[in-house]
C-alpha cells in the first residue's frame, strides 16, 4: 500500500496548490490513500463542510484536525456524521466528532489517529494513554495505521514515535508547519516524521502575512493574522506499507516550491 500524508493546508494559497499539484502528484506516485491534516483550510483556522468537500473531489480520502478543529462554528453541524474527518481523540469524553476512523480506497484500507499534544498547547488527556487505547480496540492482529501527532514539541512527538514503534504503520508530525528533515522507518516498523510541515504561502510566516506576525513580536500587542497570499510551497510524505504485516518499508519527503514547479 501506498500512503500519501499532506501536512497542514493553510488557507486559500494551501487550496490553490493543492488544486494544481494533486493531480500530478497522483499520477507520479500513484497512491493508494491520499489524508491531509485540513484544520487551517479556511482561512487559516478550522475547516467548512464546503472545503472538505472540495479536497474530496480532488481526491484526498481522509482529513485530521488538530487545536483549531472547533474555529468554524459550523463544524458542530456536521462533523458527528463525517467520519472521514477526524479531531484530536484525546479531546474530552462527549466532545463532537471522532478520533480515529478507517478509509477505504482502491482496494485498500488504513485507519486514521488524531492526537494532540500537551507542551505548549491547551492540557486536554493523556495522548499516550489514548493511543495505547484506540490501537488496543484494532485487536490483536496488526494492521496498517496512520497517527497524525499535532504538536509544538520535537521532543513530545518523538517520544510518541518511540512509543509507538512497532504497533502504528506512520507516525507523522502537524502542527509547526516547518518540515523537518528526519524521517526514518524505526526498528519496529514505523516510518516517523517530526513534522509534514504545511501547503501554503512560502513568504509569509507559518503561512500568515509576515508583517502582522512581525507587530506582533515586536509590539507584544494583539493583532489579526491573516494569510499570507504569496507564493505556495508543498509538503507531504509519502510511505510504502507491507499490507501484512502493516510495517513501512520506505517512507519519502515531498517539498516543492513555486519557483522551481514544473507542470508536467
Amino acid at each position: 500500500m501506498k500512503v500519501m500524508f499532506i501536512g497542514d493546508i493553510v488557507g486559500n494559497t494551501g487550496r490553490k496548490a493543492l488544486k494544481l499539484l494533486l493531480p500530478d502528484l497522483k499520477q507520479k506516485y500513484n497512491p493508494h490513500i491520499i489524508i491531509a491534516n485540513a484544520e487551517n483550510a479556511a482561512a487559516g483556522r478550522g475547516v467548512t463542510a464546503a472545503i472538505i468537500r472540495e479536497f474530496m473531489e480532488l481526491g484526498v480520502h481522509g482529513f485530521t484536525m488538530g487545536n483549531h478543529t472547533w474555529d468554524n462554528k459550523d463544524i458542530f453541524e456536521w462533523i458527528d456524521d463525517e467520519k472521514r474527518v477526524i479531531r484530536p481523540a484525546n479531546f474530552p469524553p462527549g466532545t463532537p466528532g471522532h478520533g480515529m476512523a478507517t478509509i477505504k480506497a482502491n482496494g485498500k484500507e488504513l485507519v486514521i489517529i488524531n492526537l494532540q499534544g500537551r507542551t505548549f498547547l491547551p492540557a486536554i488527556d493523556c495522548p499516550f494513554r489514548e493511543a495505547d487505547d484506540l490501537i488496543a480496540s484494532l485487536g490483536k492482529k496488526r494492521k496498517p495505521v496512520l497517527v497524525d501527532f499535532h504538536a509544538e514539541a520535537t521532543s513530545e512527538k518523538i517520544a510518541m514515535g518511540w512509543h509507538l514503534d512497532g504497533r502504528a504503520s506512520i507516525v507523522v508530525g502537524t502542527h509547526t508547519h516547518v518540515q523537518t528533515n528526519d524521517e526514518t522507518i524505526l526498528p519496529g516498523g514505523t516510518a516517523y516524521l517530526t513534522d509534514c510541515g504545511m501547503v501554503g504561502s512560502k513568504d509569509g510566516v507559518l503561512g500568515m502575512e509576515r508583517e502582522a506576525v512581525l507587530r506582533k513580536f515586536k509590539s507584544q500587542l494583539p493583532v489579526r493574522f491573516t494569510v499570507c497570499e504569496g507564493k505556495w510551497q508543498f509538503h507531504a510524505i509519502i510511505v510504502e506499507i507491507d499490507d501484512e504485516t502493516g510495517a513501512a518499508k520506505k517512507i519519502e519527503k515531498i517539498r516543492l516550491r513555486e519557483d522551481e514547479w514544473i507542470m508536467s
